[in-house]
């Protein structure tokens, strides 16, 4: 049986190490982290994910955490009301999609793994062919390691190169923390647009609290949490609704994410007995909306491929990146379209997208318009036909 380490216990990580054990490999999976990460935000899966979570046997399960998120509207400066729909329309969500936090998430893939050697709290530092030298100083061999490690992989800078080469900067940046439900919200999602920036705050089924979310048009910035949280502040002075309240909360919050949207693109995702999966391979940005669903269909189609070959990475990492590359390319270039809606550039720009959605929810075919509006992120989500599963 072939011995792989897996960098990283991601939702790719995990889903592959289910996989693998499922078809007669031996994973260990290496995460930096001390235990499983819990919290972040609302994701979703949608499409060909909804058929890989059901052969592992957890989709009544994801389906049981769905966040219930009801109703998502937008508001203007003062928080009036432009336009509200169902939670589902509003994240763009169409047949039996779901929606749950990545740390629910997180734990099923988890448990679903019970039995596969996880070493927490340690790191990959040296890789010499399949011998790996880890940051707490052991040292091992393996058949195979794959990087399934995020946008800033590790794995793949000490194979593949330094991360300027393969992360491109789509000029605006992200930043997510929990804050108090001071508005009492109760599975809704509120959405203010301005020029340049839009900012997000949700509740869900499971959380007493809530969400604020921020995106908006910048360079690429980096520093430590006070410098990022000096950046986040200055992007939205003088923005109105609950802006300046929610960025009140930010400095206590337990759970601030703050990093640039940025895609991964890479001519290949291996070398040698080294693969790349997920966002360390082909990261399409939370903008996508189909981070984590690229994440288990990558992983469910790398170790099909891996069996499939008997193990031979020769054979498979190239089958690997054939059957994938055009769902990746489908699901980036959706990234690419949606920040341009979710960021406006203009007041201008703003003034006319407050004017159509209002226009749009007193038309009596809204159902007909709101169709063809998601309908492009359906054929991304589906734009793969996945191997068969057997054992």
């Amino acid at each position: 049986m072939k011995n792989v380490l897996i960098s990283g216990a991601s939702m790719a990580g995990t889903t592959l190490a289910y996989w693998l054990r499922e078809h007669g490999f031996t994973p260990t999976v290496v995460e930096r982290a001390t235990d499983v990460r819990e919290g972040g935000y609302k994701v979703d899966i949608r499409g060909a994910a909804l058929d890989v979570v059901e052969r592992m046997g957890l989709l009544e399960k994801i389906r049981a955490l769905r966040t219930d998120v009801r109703t998502g509207s937008v508001v203007d400066g003062e928080g009036r009301q432009v336009a509200s729909m169902d939670g589902d329309s509003f994240g763009g969500r169409v047949h039996q999609d779901a929606e749950l936090h990545r740390g629910d998430l997180a734990r099923l893939l988890h448990e679903a793994t019970d039995g596969v050697e996880y070493i927490f709290g340690d790191s990959i530092a040296a890789i010499d062919g399949t011998r790996v030298t880890f940051a707490g100083g052991l040292v091992r061999d393996f058949d195979l390691v794959i990087g399934a490690d995020g946008l800033h992989s590790n794995t793949r800078a000490l194979v593949f190169g330094p991360e300027e080469r393969f992360v491109h900067d789509m000029g605006y940046n992200i930043s997510i923390f929990s804050v108090p439900n001071h508005l009492g919200l109760d599975r809704e999602e509120l959405t203010y647009v301005g020029p340049g920036r839009t900012a997000l705050l949700y509740s869900t089924r499971q959380d007493t609290g809530a969400k604020a979310m921020f995106l908006w048009a910048a360079a690429r910035k980096t520093g430590d949490r006070a410098e990022q949280q000096q950046a986040l502040a200055e992007a939205y002075r003088g923005s109105g609704w609950e802006v300046p309240r929610l960025l009140e909360a930010m400095t206590g919050a337990p759970d601030f994410y703050f990093d640039s949207m940025s895609q991964v693109r890479m001519d290949t995702w291996h070398a040698g007995p080294v693969a790349l999966v997920g966002d360390a391979a082909y990261c399409a940005s939370p903008a996508s909306g189909q981070g984590t669903s690229l994440a288990l269909v990558g992983a469910y189609v790398l170790a099909a491929e891996l069996k499939r070959a008997g193990g031979d990475h020769t054979i498979a990492f190239p089958a690997y990146e054939a059957r994938m590359r055009s769902f990746v390319e489908a699901n980036q270039a959706l990234g690419t379209a949606n920040i341009k809606r979710m960021v406006l550039s203009s007041r201008s720009q703003v003034r006319l997208s407050m004017l159509m959605l209002r226009l749009v929810g007193l038309l009596p075919g809204k159902d007909r318009i709101m169709a063809k509006v998601v309908a492009p992120i359906h054929r991304a989500a589906t734009a793969i036909d996945l191997p068969a599963c057997s054992p």
